[in-house]
């Protein structure tokens, strides 16, 4: 029996045409690699799994790859050095590298260094690579990546190429998990690989992770709808539709009712409100063609929010937005956490009213 490759190991890119949502990237190193144009310090900045040290290594195969004409591991590898700068970050490790970029290297042009959560490194370990950095050997080439560049000397960021990685948009994340739920034989809904795009909040990585636990969690080679809402405790949107629906109607008793069952069910009321608000919101964006491409849902969830946006006015929707505001930032602060999500839902179950008493009053 062979041992379980996770799908974030077995599907990294290994070509900057593999490498999802970051194309103009991928495009500028490509031809920057064509032309020989290619700074010796380059900075990789960006959310987490979103490509940053994939890239640096397909650029680190490709430069030397070019050069010796041939495609081959052996022939580069011992051309790339990786230093994890999280467990690595002294001054004494930094200047074990500044000995080792003395070397040229054996085979090949280039040495490629990758240095990978740079901003981990200690003041003096930045001090002692700044000469290096300014003044590198001919044949050496350092791709540096990081999730917080504010935490960069700006005497670092002054002398590297600087490339901002974007987080990965939802239509990439599960045009791609479809793929690979291709690939597996796994039978995936579109509807539960749109809300793992959602979990993982522009992170391929942990959309990869989230797929391979459904995939684990599925009956069947199936990954459902049904089973991503169970396994990653989320608050199925029907609650929000039927939500919405009560407060139209003024009909508190169901509004609460409601409530009472997504209590039972184990979830948070500072959640709840936070998602009900992000419900008004992709109503808004629903109500206008402009908009909607913000409504980043699968089309069945889609034509739900653009059938329920025609009932409601943008008024409605704004004010109650506000509510929700208000009840997520005093919401720490309240002794009766439920009575105070439950006061909340009231005034939202009371607003259309509200709102036509209001109206009568000005037309009167």
């Amino acid at each position: 029996m062979e041992p379980f490759l996770v799908s974030a190991r077995k599907y990294r890119p290994l070509n900057f045409e593999d490498v999802v949502g970051q194309s103009a990237i991928t495009n500028t190193l490509e031809k920057s690699i064509d032309n020989n144009h290619l700074a010796q310090a380059l900075l990789f900045c960006g959310p987490r799994g979103v490509g940053k040290t994939s890239c640096a290594r397909i650029l680190a195969k490709k430069i030397n790859e070019k050069e010796l004409g041939t495609s081959t591991e052996e022939d580069y590898a011992f051309n790339i050095f990786e230093l994890d700068a999280a467990s690595h970050n002294s001054v004494d490790d930094i200047r074990a590298l500044n000995e080792q970029v003395r070397i040229p290297p054996q085979t090949g042009v280039y040495k490629v260094y990758i240095i990978d959560e740079v901003h981990m490194l200690s003041q003096q370990a930045f001090n002692a690579f700044l000469k290096t950095l300014e003044e590198p050997p001919k044949y050496a080439i350092f791709i540096l990546a990081t999730t917080e560049k504010h935490k960069i000397l700006p005497t670092i960021l002054s002398r590297c190429q600087v490339f901002n990685f974007d987080r990965i948009q939802i239509p990439e994340i599960v045009s791609h998990l479809q793929g690979i739920a291709k690939d597996e034989h796994i039978e995936a809904e579109e509807d539960a690989l749109h809300l793992i795009a959602q979990k993982a909040d522009g992170a391929m990585r942990d959309a990869l992770s989230i797929f391979d636990q459904m995939a684990s969690f599925g009956k069947d080679g199936k990954i459902t709808y049904a089973d991503v809402i169970e396994n990653l405790n989320i608050l199925d949107y029907d609650y929000y539709f039927k939500m919405l629906d009560g407060f139209l109607e003024g009909d508190i008793s169901s509004v609460l009712v409601n409530y009472d069952e997504i209590q039972r069910n184990g979830f948070d009321g500072q959640l709840f409100i936070n998602g009900l608000a992000n419900h008004f919101r992709d109503l808004l964006v629903a109500q206008n063609a402009n908009s909607q491409q913000l409504l980043e849902k699968s089309k069945e969830i889609a034509g739900r929010y653009h059938k329920q946006a025609l009932a409601v006015t943008p008024s409605f929707i704004i004010n109650a937005i506000n509510i929700l505001g208000e009840t997520d930032m005093s919401y720490k602060t309240s002794r009766n956490t439920r009575l105070h999500v439950e006061l909340c839902l009231i005034k939202l179950a009371s607003l259309q009213h509200a709102i036509d008493v209001t109206k009568k009053k000005s037309l009167g």
